[in-house]
């Protein structure tokens, strides 16, 4: 069973079905429109202006419970780099999970949106001083340690018994693209299991009297499909908690937990996943002869991923020798995902339908490698004005934004039941202004 078919039904439509897994929940065609969160998406557009990126918070919501319900014995973090918005962070505390920042500007967000410091925990493979100055004067519950220098600069400044965890690199191919591949050996995440650096690093945290060992951590990788390789995770961290000579009672495996970005591909299987995993650590504690710890999961992408559609116009259309180029108002400044590894979107014009025909749809920036969707179906006669609408930008989209050609990074717009509200405004040029000096 998927995540997706773990959430409660919409009820029928006889509206034309969109691509199954793609949108936000209760995503529909009426009368050509594109109807997200009961409103229409040329209402949302000519509000708020495009590019513009729409979030439905119901989708949010129950993907969120979704996993907690799946694992009710564990720790489910939102990793907090997928959509770092305060108004976001609310939501997940009111659904009862804990948190994941990785730097003093995402912690920042989380005290803006009061968030528990016993629930937030403290990420990130280079913390600098300032970030953990920030993470113990809030009281994180949790810092997860990933090098050397690291255990050795937080244990200087921690007064009493600041709680660790610490990232191991178990050495698995999650067999994910190389770029968001984050378990594999010689790479800059966390301390290699193979090289014995693990068990140095717990030495290390235990000899240092501000520290308490709450647990260890490991990530995989990112749109990770097959659950196989979190049991092979477990399988590996419990031999590690076995040779510690001391007790681990936390153990994070992650998120990385894959979502559909194109038809026909299938949510994660998040049954599945919360049957074997509990399985397998169980399974593999009895062996070891240690008791089970507590399991944490971080989900990110696969809570906000496909609750998120972002609104373009289209600017121009070219027609090269062989193919023809939709250029749209935002780009790789809104969404770099293309440029940086490849990712695929689907790609659907709102507001009326025709003869479909390939198409690249590119963005406004000075990169030929600005490319937002290649071959993908459009009307025959797509032209300028034209609204189109990209499903899946959820995750990642807001966090990675820039300013590159000086364009103002776009709205982040919820909405819930006919009711929209911007959560993010709209940058201005005003705005960038101010930087400079």
């Amino acid at each position: 069973m998927t995540l997706a078919e773990l959430l409660p039904s919409t009820g029928c439509s006889t509206e034309p079905v969109l691509e199954e897994g793609l949108w936000p929940d209760g995503t529909r065609v009426a009368g050509g429109d594109l109807v997200i969160g009961g409103l229409p998406a040329t209402q949302l557009a000519a509000r708020f202006g495009t590019p513009c990126q729409v979030l439905d918070e119901r989708t949010v919501r129950a993907r969120a419970t979704a996993f907690r319900t799946a694992l009710p014995r564990a720790e489910v973090v939102f990793a907090g780099k997928s959509l770092p918005c305060p108004e976001v962070y609310r939501w997940m505390a009111q659904e009862g999970l804990s948190l994941d920042v990785s730097s003093a500007g995402e912690l920042a967000l989380a005290k803006a949106a009061g968030f528990p410091a016993q629930r937030i925990i403290m990420h990130g493979n280079v913390k600098t001083a300032e970030d953990l100055k920030a993470a113990l004067a809030y009281g994180v519950s949790r810092i997860v340690v990933d090098s050397l220098d690291e255990i050795a600069q937080l244990g200087a400044l921690a007064t009493r018994g600041q709680e660790v965890m610490i990232r191991v690199t178990p050495g698995i191919d999650a067999r994910t693209h190389a770029k968001i591949a984050t378990g594999v050996e010689d790479q800059k995440f966390g301390f290699s299991l193979a090289s014995g650096a693990a068990l140095e690093a717990v030495l290390r945290v235990v000899e240092q009297p501000s520290l308490t060992l709450a647990g260890l951590h490991c990530h995989i990788g990112s749109q990770v499909r097959h659950v196989a390789s979190y049991e092979e995770a477990v399988r590996r961290m419990v031999g590690l908690i076995a040779s510690c000579g001391t007790r681990i009672s936390q153990l994070d495996l992650g998120g990385g937990f894959c979502a559909p970005y194109l038809a026909g591909e299938r949510d994660f299987d998040l049954a599945g996943f919360a049957h074997r995993i509990t399985g397998t650590l169980n399974y593999e504690c009895g062996v070891h002869r240690v008791p089970p710890p507590r399991l944490l999961i971080e989900p990110g992408r696969s809570i906000v991923a496909n609750a998120g559609v972002t609104l373009y116009r289209v600017c121009a259309v070219k027609h090269g020798l062989t193919r023809t180029f939709v250029a749209v108002d935002g780009g790789m400044s809104d969404n770099p995902r293309p440029a940086l590894y490849g990712a695929k979107y689907a790609v659907r014009l709102v507001g009326r339908g025709g003869r479909p025909k390939p198409v690249t749809v590119v963005g406004r920036h000075c990169e030929a490698g600005d490319v937002l969707a290649e071959d993908v179906p459009l009307p025959h006669d797509v032209h300028a004005g034209d609204l189109l609408a990209v499903p899946a930008t959820g995750a990642y989209h807001h966090a990675l934004a820039s300013n590159y050609n000086q364009v103002c990074r776009p709205p982040v717009v919820a909405v819930k039941d006919g009711v929209a509200r911007p959560i993010v405004r709209r940058e201005t040029e005003e705005d960038l202004l101010r930087r400079y000096v």
